[in-house]
């Protein structure tokens, strides 16, 4: 009689054994904690010379920028203003011609929302003897 094999679909759960570690004799681990408190002064050796490096480099980016304000602030305390070439006057002529259309319009626009708000709201006039009352500011 031969016997058949039977698959079994349930849910079998394999145990993993790990390999049993030996417990370290106290040597061993002094010699490990040594070995890693030399690794560690290495890294912190490592980082402060880094660090150093990258303060003596901020030292010396912060003395080029020292340098070029006092190199900038001599050459603009002694300079004369450069003459206007007639392109500048021109296009200074256009400019303060927006200025003052700028203050017009602005000053339109001024008298335009103060009516608006007359009508919309009368009772602000009326309380402040027909002067408009400001608006909260936020």
């Amino acid at each position: 009689m031969t016997k058949k094999r039977v698959k079994h679909h349930s849910m079998n759960h394999h145990v993993v054994k790990e390999p049993k570690l030996k417990p370290l004799s106290s040597r061993e681990i002094q010699l490990a904690l040594i070995e890693n408190f030399v690794g560690m002064q290495r890294v912190l050796t490592n980082l402060t010379v880094k660090f150093e490096a990258l303060s003596d480099n901020i030292t010396r980016l912060l003395q080029l920028f020292e340098i070029s304000a006092r190199n900038f602030i001599q050459k603009t305390e002694g300079a004369a203003l450069p003459k206007p070439v007639p392109e500048d006057k021109e296009l200074l002529k256009k400019i303060d011609s927006l200025l003052d259309q700028n203050k017009t319009i602005a000053k339109g626009l001024t008298l335009i929302e103060e009516k608006i708000r007359h009508k919309i709201y009368p009772e602000t006039f009326s309380e402040t003897g027909g002067r408009p009352r400001p608006f909260a500011r936020i």
